[in-house]
């Protein structure tokens, strides 16, 4: 059987036998952070936090995480504040933080991003850890990465920009800090975004950072890798070659 076939085998069967288990835990701020964890393995292995696009949810990553462990990796998908709906799973998060009346804009989602890090390396994993963005989230992971050297171990971007001048942070609030990014970085967007990640990527003076366009004209954020678009293979072979360099 090629390499091809066998992948493909074991994608369908994680797929089809791996559930997801629904926990929670706290901000910082007392808002209650719902993720999906995906957990598989030992907690020796590398272990991925999945954060989603705008508007969207856990949900964005019902199809792509099992294919993450198949791929020999544990991974969460979490609900920050600033989200809706995805896939029919709702943002519990932004619930809890709407009840409480906390912000639920991009620039408030941070605490949820940085919790749940916080989290999986005190209580999910003993390897290396890596973050992983859709969108919005994908140009917070960037900044966490340049700003705490210690956070993590490799950083995924999908569709990064500099998307929080309207909520008052400067136009250059991302490219400052991956100026400072040490650890291992992968982008990638649709084929027209270059234009919103280009700079901060050559800000980023990490050796091993890489990036990925299709050829196609693909996809905005993690989505890009959803089954239904014809690409979405493509897409696939650059993460899994990646994550494979990350082993």
């Amino acid at each position: 059987m090629s390499k091809l076939l066998t992948f493909l085998f074991v994608i369908i069967i994680y797929t089809h036998c791996i559930s997801q288990e629904t926990i929670t835990f706290s901000s910082s701020d007392g808002v209650t952070v719902t993720a999906d964890l995906y957990m598989p393995h030992e907690k020796s292995v590398p272990f991925i936090v999945l954060f989603h696009q705008a508007n969207s949810s856990r949900g964005e990553y019902l199809e792509i995480a099992p294919k993450i462990n198949a791929l020999g990796f544990n991974c969460m998908a979490v609900d920050q504040r600033s989200g809706g709906s995805m896939n029919g799973i709702s943002n519990k998060t932004k619930i809890s933080a709407s009840q409480a009346m906390k912000g639920t804009s991009y620039v408030d989602a941070l605490l949820d991003i940085v919790t749940a890090i916080e989290y999986a390396k005190q209580n999910l994993t003993e390897g290396k850890l890596i973050i992983w963005g859709s969108s919005y989230s994908s140009a917070l992971v960037l900044k966490i990465a340049g700003e705490d050297h210690n956070a993590v171990d490799a950083v995924m971007a999908f569709s990064p920009g500099e998307y929080f001048s309207s909520l008052g942070k400067p136009k250059d609030w991302i490219t400052s800090s991956a100026e400072h990014i040490s650890t291992p970085v992968f982008i990638t967007s649709s084929r027209n975004e270059k234009f919103n990640w280009w700079k901060i990527y050559e800000a980023i003076p990490s050796e091993n950072k890489q990036y990925f366009l299709p050829s196609t004209s693909g996809n905005h954020g993690s989505r890009a890798l959803w089954e239904k678009f014809s690409d979405s293979k493509d897409y696939w072979k650059a993460v899994t070659d990646f994550l494979n360099s990350l082993k």
